[in-house]
Formats: C-alpha cells, structure tokens, sequence
C-alpha cells in the first residue's frame, strides 16, 4: 500500500494534480486527497485551484460539477461506473416536461444530478444551501428536483408553493429508517444526532441537529459534546473521528453507498498514470450547467 501511495505522491507532482474526495470515500482515499469534503465545498475548490488536472474522487456528478466549473481543466473519475441512483431518477427531458407543465415555475435542481439535467434547470443548490436558494427566487412556485425528501425539508421551511419530483437517495431512504435511529437513540441516550435532511421526514424530525456533511463536521467540532450518532453515509464517522479523537462517532451501518466505496488507492494510481476515465461533456452542456451552477454558489 506504502507503494501505490509514494507512486500517487510522484504522480500528483509530476503532473500537476490535485485529489478530491468526497466525505464518503473510503479512508485509504481520504488519507491522500488534498482536499476532503461535501458536494458544495469540493465544487468551490475544483473552482479556485489553478491545477491542471483534477482526479475526483467521488460519483460522475460530482465530476461533471468540476468539469463544468473549470472546462480548461482535464478532470477524471478513478471509477467510471461510480454513479449516483437519485442522479438517475430524472432526466433533462423530465426536466423539459416539467417546465411545461409548470409554466410559471422557478425549477432548482439538487447538486446531485447530472450535467444535462443541470442544463435545462434554473438554478442549482445544496444539502447545505437549499433554503437559502428557493427563499431568494422571485417566483411564489418552485419545482424541486429530484430529491423528495431533501425537497420536503425545504417545503417546510418556506412559504413558496414547491412541488417535488419523486426520487430519492437509497443510502438514507431506506438506509437510514427511523426503527433504526430510534434503536440507537436508546443504545446512545447522550448522543447528539446529527441527520442529513436526504433522511426520510421522520428521521429529520426527530433530529437535533439537520445538516449537511460539511455541517456536520463544523457542528462536531465546535459543539461542546462527546458522543454523535452519524445520520448519513457511515463513510463520514472516519473523517469526524480523525478530526475529533476525544468525542464518539457512532455510524448506521445500514447507511452505505456502493458507489463511493468503488473508489480505491488502485484507480486513484490508474487514473493519474493513464489519465484515465475523462469526465466530456458537450460545450452547450456545459454553458448552460454552469449558469445554474453560478447562481447556486452565490448562496455558499
């Protein structure tokens, strides 16, 4: 392992590289990415590095957002067949659909979803920032897509008419079931439970905390308690708990995504040796991903 990492190390310099990773990624990646974090903070790093090749080390939206950001960049995914099922639930022509259907709506599209489908929407958002985005749009309605429960969340807090697409993410919905939770809200009476709003409502309602990634490990560190019980994808408890040693993360072992476990030191290693696996996307494609782009991160 010492091996493929030093070779990596050589590479990255070599070629003026730089490593990506989302929170979810196995700790072998973590461990060597120059930059670990939610969908939102790597899309603004991707941004602002001058570095000439970006290896992503996440799922093909996330890619795609890079790429689209910085179209002069070469970005490739390790694992070609890293995708994300909610991404899938919709298409640019659902999308196209929707419009006309909902004439006089503001249509806003969750991060996780592909680059065409990003194309024909008005504006982008986040876990983080979702809120934030549909409360500064002018219009009264809002179609939210494609997350149900994610755009549940954001129903809730505003007073702007949303209407929700029906896809979802399988990793907190079913993964993370409120039988579950409740079960180690027993085990952990004196844990603080911090639930990523991807979570099904009851889950979130029973929350103390709902956050993004990123959220989560900003509350982690700065909350004045010893013990968390982890409400998204268990990948994250690795990074909390390196960045936190005296406090207890406790993961849902339920809660796994197949796809951000593909990754590992061996495609990292491949992708950097054959500049392999090249995130292309057509220019219009990417002209008009990344006005809805834009305006997301106007709210980071």
């Amino acid at each position: 392992m010492n091996e493929i990492v030093d070779e990596i190390n050589k590479l990255k310099k070599e070629k003026n590289a730089i490593i990506l990773a989302h929170n979810y990624q196995i700790p072998d990646i973590q461990d060597i990415a120059d930059f670990v974090g939610d969908s939102l903070d790597l899309s603004k790093k991707a941004k602002a590095t001058d570095i000439n090749l970006i290896v992503f080390c996440g799922v093909q939206f996330m890619a795609e957002t890079a790429k689209i950001l910085s179209p002069q960049k070469t970005v490739l995914l390790p694992e070609k067949d890293a995708g994300c099922p909610m991404a899938e639930m919709i298409t640019s022509k659902d999308v196209r659909d929707l419009r006309k259907k909902y004439p006089d709506a503001a249509i806003v599209a969750y991060v996780n979803t592909n680059a065409d489908v990003k194309a024909e929407v008005d504006v982008c958002c986040t876990s983080a920032n979702a809120v934030k985005v549909v409360n500064s749009l002018p219009e009264r309605k809002i179609v939210f897509l494609p997350d149900k429960n994610l755009g549940h969340y954001v129903k809730i807090n505003t007073k702007k008419e949303v209407i929700l697409w029906w896809g979802y993410c399988p990793v907190h919905d079913p993964g993370i079931s409120l039988n579950e939770v409740k079960k180690m809200k027993n085990e952990y009476p004196e844990a603080v439970l911090m639930v990523h709003p991807e979570a099904p409502p009851e889950v979130v309602d029973i929350a103390d905390y709902v956050l993004s990634t990123n959220g989560m490990v900003k509350t982690a560190k700065e909350l004045d308690k010893k013990e968390f019980i982890v409400g998204t994808e268990e990948g994250l408890t690795y990074r909390l708990k390196k960045e936190n040693p005296d406090k207890e993360f406790y993961r849902i072992k339920t809660a796994v995504c197949v796809n951000m476990k593909k990754t590992n030191l061996t495609s990292v290693l491949n992708a950097l040796r054959h500049e392999q696996y090249k995130i292309e996307l057509p220019e219009d494609t990417i002209i008009r991903a990344k006005r809805a782009l834009d305006r997301m991160l106007k709210y980071s």
